[in-house]
């Protein structure tokens, strides 16, 4: 568990009011690499070892609680950003203060790997589609089994380091612990990758609707653009229901036994291979179909969703990266991830000549 540490940083005219230990880091702040209704994330080196880091500084709102350093300090996995060290700072006025979360410095995103594709004209390798997709599950599997919800899985979300291409989930602002019989707030979550339950208003949601998100993320990492491309909540529905149909009442009941509006056009599904095209393969098809369904209980948990055929060339030894080079690690478990599924599933989802 990362405690604070004596430190300072170059972000304007903050003030370090947070020195509890001997050990001293100061941060300078070289570039805004990040910016939004969260707060600020800068590119900085650490004076003392010329490390490149990130820092998100984050107003600290006394009227709201914030729950993302408590989050990010019980999370350790490798798919997931860790924390390297936090403090806070006063900002001009003197009852502003800011916390600043200090963090690995990785310099791609899931969605600039998307745009650099994108602007050549070519789509993402299927390896990359398959190891990035794995890897988001595996963060999710970890993350879920120790109760929190992430709640805005996105591709702007998901780190990429471009040599090793390991994925670190990322921005755990709108992360939460869910509690059984607890309501939680359903506007949550970036419009394309909300998941329907939230559209209809559901307070008592589980972590399913993360699945969902990162099903959305798979679509678009395999068709260059989001898959559900809504313009407004409610148009995010429309966009759901031209691929899955109209839902019947008993997926509306399994997404929100609450909801008493049932007046819906009759929208028939559109095949799944017509929303891809002939260039995607059929197991890539079959996984995303799986996991984009209405009834939340009816999606896979995150490590038996890595079970199915479109993951299995990620098992096998000869696999490699488009530059040749060996994939990451895929197979080193957490103890959280361990107990999260039964053995067979682990069994299952690691290869032989990876146990020997």
């Amino acid at each position: 568990m990362a405690k604070p540490h004596n430190v300072s940083v170059v972000t304007g005219n903050s003030r370090v009011i947070e020195e509890e230990s001997k050990h001293r880091f100061s941060y300078s702040a070289t570039k805004v690499i990040g910016n939004g209704s969260f707060g600020v994330v800068y590119q900085a080196s650490v004076n003392e070892t010329g490390e490149t880091v990130a820092i998100k500084k984050v107003f600290q709102d006394k009227r709201y609680k914030n729950r993302e350093l408590a989050i990010m300090k019980e999370l350790t996995h490798p798919n997931i950003i860790g924390l390297r060290h936090y403090f806070y700072t006063k900002g001009e006025k003197e009852e502003e203060v800011y916390l600043n979360v200090v963090m690995d410095y990785i310099p791609d995103t899931i969605y600039k790997v998307m745009k650099t594709y994108t602007k050549t004209g070519q789509q993402v390798p299927l390896i990359l589609v398959k190891l990035y997709s794995y890897q988001i599950l595996r963060a999710l599997a970890h993350t879920h089994a120790v109760g929190i919800c992430h709640r805005d899985v996105k591709p702007q979300n998901m780190l990429v380091n471009p040599t090793t291409h390991v994925l670190k989930l990322c921005d755990f602002g709108s992360a939460k612990r869910l509690i059984p019989g607890e309501q939680n707030v359903s506007y949550i979550c970036s419009r394309y990758y909300r998941a329907p339950e939230l559209i209809f208003g559901a307070v008592e949601y589980k972590e399913s609707i993360d699945i969902w998100s990162a099903g959305c993320v798979t679509a678009e990492l395999l068709i260059g653009k989001p898959v559900f491309p809504g313009e407004s909540g409610v148009d995010q529905l429309v966009e759901i229901l031209k691929v899955l149909g109209t839902p019947s009442r008993e997926q509306i009941h399994d997404m929100n036994p609450n909801y008493r509006e049932f007046k819906f056009p009759h929208v028939r599904a559109h095949p799944w291979s017509r929303v891809f095209g002939p260039d995607v393969p059929q197991e890539a098809k079959d996984f995303v179909s799986s996991v984009l369904v209405y009834s939340p209980q009816r999606r896979p948990h995150a490590l038996e969703a890595l079970l199915h055929p479109f993951f299995e060339e990620l098992r096998q030894e000869s696999t490699r990266l488009p530059d040749g080079a060996p994939l990451p690690d895929l197979f080193n478990w957490t103890p959280q991830e361990l107990r999260s599924v039964s053995p067979n599933v682990i069994q299952n989802l690691t290869p032989a000549w990876y146990r020997r």
